[in-house]
């Protein structure tokens, strides 16, 4: 038998704590819910949710998770589906969806440096409502570029959020697709500097 290390059994016991007191966000649940419908081959509620028209009973559960936030749980839980059309693998999606519409393009440029992307945004962040058939548009071209969608927690989030002028939601997603892209490391920034010391013979 091995023993813990020293402090692992407070150590376990703060994080018992730390997850009792802080549940997971209903966001959350809602991504862990897709996920699994994905990872569990269920492609019938998957097939609900892509139907937004006709309440399904797919929709109505998706928005158990909020009761307060139900329309927006249900569009997030439409375009999680649009997404995995014909999936495998479920994912997750990681940053906003503004830095999600940054790799919509090709080889040729992406983001900003893609007309249909950019236009696309603009449509987005100039809607007073949640605009479903505009983020529907951008989750289509996410899946056609093979590349990743946005947090789907986050997108719940932001999008119950849309019209608090605090938030600035819009503009977030705004800034994140416009964000310059990053610049090169110090380490290889150092590795290609020639000094004057360098250069004597």
């Amino acid at each position: 038998m091995i023993a813990d290390a020293p402090g692992a059994g407070n150590q376990n016991t703060l994080a018992d704590e730390t997850t009792h007191a802080r549940p997971p966000a209903p966001s959350e649940l809602l991504t862990q819910w897709l996920v699994s419908l994905v990872n569990s081959r269920d492609y019938g509620k998957l097939a609900e949710l892509r139907r937004p028209t006709i309440s399904q009973n797919a929709h109505i559960e998706a928005g158990w998770f909020d009761p307060r936030r139900r329309a927006v749980f249900e569009q997030v839980a439409f375009l999680f589906a649009v997404y995995h059309r014909g999936a495998g693998q479920p994912s997750r999606g990681y940053g906003s969806l503004g830095a999600a519409a940054r790799r919509i393009g090709t080889s040729i440029g992406r983001g900003p440096d893609d007309a249909g992307a950019s236009r696309l945004m603009d449509r987005i962040v100039a809607s007073r409502r949640p605009p479903l058939r505009h983020l529907q548009h951008a989750i289509t071209r996410l899946r056609s570029c093979d590349q990743p969608p946005p947090s789907w927690s986050r997108l719940a989030d932001d999008l119950a959020r849309w019209s608090d002028r605090q938030a600035r939601i819009r503009y977030q997603w705004a800034v994140d697709f416009h964000a310059p892209p990053p610049r090169p490391t110090a380490r290889n920034t150092t590795a290609t500097t020639t000094t004057p010391k360098d250069t004597l013979t």
